[in-house]
């Protein structure tokens, strides 16, 4: 098991006396801290994760942490041993060494089988001081190589994702170019990265700074070695036009709103003698100068003390201690049986952030609510009580909108329809709970029975008169089903039983009152209206 979480050197890079440069040993070794497993899942190895991070003379310290991601037999691994020559020369000039000296550290070795698997860091942190005196611990981290022959396209997303979540620079180490299907890749191992976002403009971007290395660049005469060539050709390949279809500026826009910061720097090739010498130990005299003169540019670039970036999440820079905390939380995510998809966990996320949003505007609005009629509060008029819901549901829609909400404004507009929806809901039961604290409305189903009862009543009595006793009698069974439902009503709300019952016996007695007896009502007023007016009328005439 020991062999597993320490990869060391094979392919005849002996683990026990690395040396740096200079000639003095090379402290620290690689720690396999993500270990894949047969299963195609991966753990997270606490112990040795903490042994690094959590020694008393890192633990409290700020970090930078520089990762290498890429497909597999790139020279990911090869890479990181000439930053480990840099930190372990403290930025010497020289620190490249002498010519005979072959290349320690990380694992690499030359073929097309794959050499790394799962996720290694160096065991010893470096440490280096800010301008501001600062002292800060700087972390490498090598990774499985993607797309080779054993690993799945979810191994892949996993540990670059990983990688790229938990560094403050990721170098993604590709060959020849910036193809297409890199971009896509990126796209594709970054998508989720949006889950960190806190709100829908993108200002707050998941991931820090992702540095494109172009091994092996063929085309000096299009876009010249270094960095300047690297921002021109980089300029080119994002570039987003109306001529390109939209699921290439999309690929585009999403790289871009993902990092804080995209460069790009091509190197050119290493020379046959380092890509087809099977015995290449990396010793920099069978290497060439063009590419030993670009390596002096490109490490110093990225890991002197005036060019290093801090570890940021959430804008907050973290400690060695922290870190840790975050990598048990990010490996958790990829325990499951299945990778979630990465629209699938965004959406979700999104889904519950704008829900809680929503939760969050129905409790402000039940809460004024509450204030202007709710509990043992007096009756509103319904124009008074309008009015009040119209201020409620204004504070209530600007919270929302105030929100930082995931997702964009689009995704946001189908919850804010929601919310209004559920406001409108809660508003009729505010409604039905004003109007009952009405004594007139309150009185309204016994009203409206006794009246029914008294129509059927009148109605009986005249059909005897007339000698229509079937009618009558029909009549009659009518009256006494009104009494009978009054008398139930009554019954119900003295003892709080069968309340349901009691509703739909006030539901038909509103149905009874909008439909007849309220027209009924409202003529005979009309009519009391006008025979008062008449006669008022008279009587002014009679004295005059």
């Amino acid at each position: 098991m020991a062999e597993s979480k320490r990869r060391s050197h094979e392919g005849g890079h002996p683990p026990s006396s690395p040396v740096s440069a200079t000639g003095a040993p090379l402290k620290g070794e690689p720690i396999q801290i993500v270990v894949a497993t047969d299963e195609h899942t991966f753990e997270l190895d606490e112990e040795e994760l903490e042994r690094i991070l959590l020694r008393p003379d890192v633990r409290d310290k700020k970090v930078a942490l520089v990762s290498v991601a890429g497909s597999f037999r790139k020279g990911k691994s090869f890479l990181l041993d000439f930053f480990l020559r840099y930190l372990s020369a403290n930025g010497s000039p020289d620190w490249l060494g002498n010519d005979d000296s072959p290349l320690e550290g990380f694992s690499w070795r030359g073929g097309s089988e794959r050499d790394t698997t799962g996720i290694l860091m160096w065991s010893e942190p470096f440490f280096c001081k800010l301008r501001n005196g600062e002292e800060i611990a700087i972390l490498l981290m090598d990774t499985q190589g993607a797309f080779d022959s054993e690993s799945t396209v979810r191994d892949c997303a996993t540990i670059f994702a990983l990688s790229t979540m938990i560094s403050s620079m990721q170098v993604y180490n590709l060959s020849q170019n910036i193809q297409e299907d890199d971009l896509q890749h990126l796209q594709l191992f970054t998508e989720y990265g949006r889950l960190a976002l806190e709100d829908n403009d993108n200002v707050s971007k998941p991931f820090q700074v992702l540095q494109f290395l172009v091994r092996d660049w063929s085309f000096p005469y299009e876009a010249e070695y270094g960095m300047k060539g690297g921002r021109k050709m980089l300029n080119r390949r994002l570039q987003v036009s109306d001529k390109q279809h939209a699921e290439l500026q999309q690929i585009r826009r999403h790289i871009s709103s993902c990092f804080v910061n995209i460069s790009c720097f091509l190197m050119p090739h290493p020379g046959l003698r380092v890509a087809t010498n099977p015995h290449f130990d990396g010793r920099l005299k069978d290497i060439e100068p063009d590419f030993r003169e670009q390596l002096q540019v490109l490490v110093p670039m990225i890991l002197a003390p005036e060019n290093i970036v801090l570890k940021e999440i959430n804008g907050t820079q973290i400690t060695a201690h922290e870190m840790v905390e975050y990598f048990k939380a990010y490996i958790k995510i990829y325990q499951g049986e299945e990778l979630p998809e990465p629209k699938t966990m965004l959406q979700a996320t999104a889904e519950a952030n704008n829900l809680a949003a929503v939760a969050n505007g129905k409790n402000q609005y039940s809460k004024e609510m509450e204030e202007v009629c709710g509990g043992e509060k007096p009756y509103l008029h319904p124009d008074r009580l309008e009015q009040d819901h119209a201020r409620c549901l204004e504070r209530c829609m600007d919270l929302f909108h105030n929100t930082r909400k995931m997702g964009g404004p689009e995704f946001s507009r189908a919850y804010e329809e929601q919310l209004q929806e559920e406001v409108e809901t809660l508003y009729d039961n505010y409604k039905k709970h004003n109007e009952g604290k009405n004594l007139f409305s309150a009185a309204r189903t016994p009203a409206v029975l006794f009246s029914v009862m008294v129509i059927f009543y009148v109605l009986s009595a005249a059909l005897g008169i007339i000698g229509l006793e079937s009618l009558a009698n029909l009549a009659n069974l009518g009256m006494f089903v009104f009494l009978i439902l009054m008398v139930t009503w009554f019954y119900i709300r003295y003892s709080g039983e069968h309340r349901q019952l009691a509703m739909h016996i006030d539901q038909l007695a509103e149905v009874l009152w909008d439909n007849m007896l309220s027209q009924v009502y409202a003529k005979l007023a009309e009519q009391g209206v006008k025979q008062a007016i008449q006669q008022q009328t008279r009587t002014q005439k009679k004295r005059a």
